[in-house]
């Protein structure tokens, strides 16, 4: 879809990627003065073509909102008021450092929402930060989203990062689970118009299957729709696993080779019967045998798996059986099936051949023992981390947010509220007073999206077909802001003892310390050179850019400094304002594994040990009602309810519920309705929908603006409520640490009040 726009003999257009979802789609901005006043999709973007979603066109809504916080804000005498830059800094160091030198590193939290994914500055420095700080007190929006994923592909793959995406264009059969990209708009899969790529499958002659508890808009769209009963797609792909083998459906073909496991798989799903699954799934066994020989029978095909299968108790179980289902129809690194993507500013690939692999659990929590997880801890323990003082070590005394609102996004906000209350010092990076920023004790204000430089560093690893493109900012820095880059350079330095250095050292350190390693490697393209001599090479207005140079220069397209003269660096990027085309998504193994035997490791030891867990959910008795969340098209989270635009028809916060089960508690459309879980209650008006399966009941994620202290007028307005308060955060995916946020007990009573 698309919107136009008017322009006016003082406008002029802009080229911007969409920093609002992980579609990454490009925008033609209009702009007037300093104003963005339209947004339509760029028919010339070399990866979205024109494509736009609703997020999108109202970037300018977005980007102006009168509620970002303009100037930072530092509490004095209890209260948040605007200070200087220097002011703010100053009073960082002065909080911080104090709390690393009487308790330690570890006191310190470090929580990283979701949105330092969409920037640059939020992928560039919060690394940076944590291996200055060497903090083991790090916390993610992963754990309540996508862990289960890196966690299973660093056990098969050896690389954590090591992500296969479904190539779109190209299957001819396309099985989803828990995915909901009509809605969602794709996730760890950056795909620009993921409906239209649905459709054009479809149009081709393809299957598109969705495993789904709701009738969502792409299930809609589906040749078939399985209404699987929320927390048991572990059962039913293992129950597929198992037909594969039990009909002699295994087929690695070119993956033969680079699998080691079979036998033993086979072995360790013996027990996961179409039969044995089916109650347990609530899916007729032959449905099941059917999926399997569906998988295996088509041409090309492709299992793709998120949230809805990764929230959930056996989530790393789950991620892990997607892709032994491509491996065992030998579909995983082929076109048509799900092929590894490589970006721009990846590092230059290495030989093929054994690595280090991909460990669990190299530090626990200090009060629950829960394992770290790609070097991060669950962000449901955080509250007891901060405010439980039995365990080994301090507890986080201080805490360091960038862009995160786990008031919302984490079980129990209500604990974690006042944990954060009683914290020694805060400091958060956000544009908005929130739920979570308003315990701060600084808040840095980022300025917005149209102000700011735009790579995609993390989409492109994950992008269905390999391309890059770089925009500088459409719109001048505006006075009196600072841009996020210069932000969290400076908070580096704060916090590791250097306050009042240059920041623009920070650019320098990483630029030295990857020129030099990479000199000494022999499978750079600068191998044996001389690091000053490379950084001196480097083009680029400032420091960022500087870096983005390097890391295209050194990149599996690079120029390599010379090396390949006709490769990709900064200066040939900008060259091209719609982005480079780098091709479709190729076979790329064995070069990205990195476990420790050089092949994928079908049966890791981590999977072996909890499938016995698996094969108790067998016998579970399932809860008469049971809760999952949904996504909205017009929203992101807990991000864009203050834009008015985004906000309003199918965008709102209501509990769906089937009509039988509306009907067995006495509950009639916009009723009033009390949900309580184990972590509390919320109350929200029933929208009755045979969109969900009979037993379930769905509400969205990141409503909840109802506390007072926030400076988001129009969510106020309209707040919802919590979904996660429902939770206490004792629910956990043990191997990824990961919060059960579906599939959850819930009770359901009519209430006397008007909503």
């Amino acid at each position: 879809m698309s919107r136009t726009s008017g322009t006016t003999p003082d406008s002029r257009t802009a080229l911007r990627v969409c920093p609002l979802c992980e579609a990454t789609c490009g925008l033609t901005l209009t702009i007037e003065g300093t104003r963005v006043t339209g947004a339509r999709g760029d028919r010339d973007d070399v990866f979205s073509k024109g494509f736009i979603c609703p997020k999108g066109a109202s970037f300018g809504a977005v980007d102006g909102d009168p509620d970002r916080l303009r100037a930072p804000l530092v509490r004095k005498d209890g209260e948040l008021r605007e200070a200087t830059w220097e002011e703010a800094f100053d009073a960082v160091a002065a909080g911080l450092r104090p709390v690393v030198e009487q308790y330690g590193p570890h006191a310190v939290g470090i929580v990283l929402g979701n949105p330092n994914v969409h920037t640059m500055a939020g992928a560039l420095y919060p690394p940076v930060l944590l291996t200055a700080l060497r903090t083991h007190s790090i916390f993610t929006a992963s754990t309540v989203d996508q862990m289960p994923k890196h966690v299973s592909s660093g056990l098969l793959y050896g690389d954590a990062n090591a992500i296969p995406v479904p190539d779109l264009d190209h299957t001819d059969h396309l099985l989803l689970i828990g995915a909901n990209p009509l809605e969602s708009n794709g996730s760890l899969c950056t795909a620009p118009d993921f409906p239209g790529k649905l459709k054009a499958l479809r149009a081709r002659g393809g299957t598109l299957t969705v495993i789904d508890p709701r009738r969502t808009r792409t299930a809609k769209l589906a040749d078939r729709h399985v209404a699987i009963r929320p927390g048991t797609d572990a059962l039913l792909l293992a129950a597929m696993a198992y037909v594969l083998f039990e009909e002699k459906l295994v087929d690695l073909g070119t993956l033969a080779p680079h699998v080691q496991d079979v036998d033993e798989l086979a072995d360790a799903v013996r027990d996961f019967t179409p039969e044995a699954a089916s109650e347990a799934c609530d899916v007729d066994a032959d449905t099941i045998r059917v999926l399997a020989r569906e998988l295996a029978a088509a041409p090309t095909a492709a299992v793709y798996g998120r949230i809805g299968s990764c929230t959930v108790p056996h989530g790393t179980l789950a991620s892990w059986l997607v892709d032994v289902l491509n491996i065992l129809t030998g579909n995983l690194d082929r076109a048509g099936g799900a092929l590894f993507p490589q970006a721009a500013t990846d590092k230059t690939p290495r030989p093929s051949g054994p690595g280090h692999g991909f460990a669990l659990g190299r530090w626990h929590s200090r009060v629950s023992r829960h394992p770290e997880a790609k070097g991060e801890l669950p962000l449901s323990a955080l509250a007891e981390e901060i405010d439980t003082a039995t365990g080994d070590g301090s507890p986080v005394r201080a805490v360091i947010a960038v862009a995160a609102n786990p008031v919302l996004s984490a079980p129990d906000g209500d604990r974690l509220d006042k944990a954060l209350d009683s914290l020694d010092f805060m400091v958060s990076v956000d544009p908005y007073l929130n739920e979570t920023s308003r315990h701060a004790h600084v808040v840095m204000p980022p300025p917005p999206p149209s102000q700011s430089a735009h790579h995609d560093f993390a989409f492109n690893t994950l992008a269905v077909r390999n391309q890059v493109r770089y925009n500088r900012p459409a719109v001048p820095l505006e006075p009196g802001r600072m841009a996020e880059t210069e932000i969290l350079a400076r908070l580096v330095l704060a916090a590791t003892g250097m306050h009042g250095a240059d920041p623009s050292a920070v650019d320098t350190m990483v630029i030295d310390s990857t020129l030099g390693k990479s000199v000494t490697e022999a499978h750079s393209p600068v191998h044996g050179r001389d690091p000053k001599e490379l950084a001196d090479q480097l083009t680029g207005d400032n420091g960022p850019e500087r870096r983005l140079d390097m890391m295209l220069r050194l990149g599996p397209y690079g120029e390599g400094f010379g090396a390949r003269p006709d490769g990709l660096s900064l200066a040939k990027l900008l060259a091209h304002p719609h982005g480079i085309d780098l091709g479709p998504l190729r076979p790329r193994l064995p070069q990205p594994l990195k476990t420790p035997s050089g092949k994928i490791e079908l049966l890791p030891g981590p999977i072996v040990d909890d499938l016995p867990r698996l094969r108790d959910a067998l016998r579970e008795r399932p809860a008469s009602l049971v809760l999952v969340g949904r996504r909205h098209l017009r929203s992101n989270n807990s991000w864009m309810h203050n834009v008015p635009a985004l906000t309003g028809g199918s965008n709102r916060c209501t509990l769906h519920i089937h009509p039988e089960d509306a009907e067995r508690l006495g509950l009639t459309d916009g009723v009033a309705v009390r949900v309580k879980g184990a972590g509390g209650e919320v109350m929200a008006p029933a929208e009755i929908t045979d969109a969900v399966r009979r037993g379930v009941v769905s509400l969205p994620h990141g409503w909840g603006h109802d506390r007072p202290g926030t400076r988001m007028s129009h969510a106020a307005l309209d707040p919802g409520v919590n979904v996660n308060q429902l939770l206490d955060g004792s629910l956990l995916d043990p191997l990824s640490g990961t919060a059960v946020l579906n599939g959850v007990p819930v009770e359901l009573a009519l209430t006397e009040t008007s909503l």
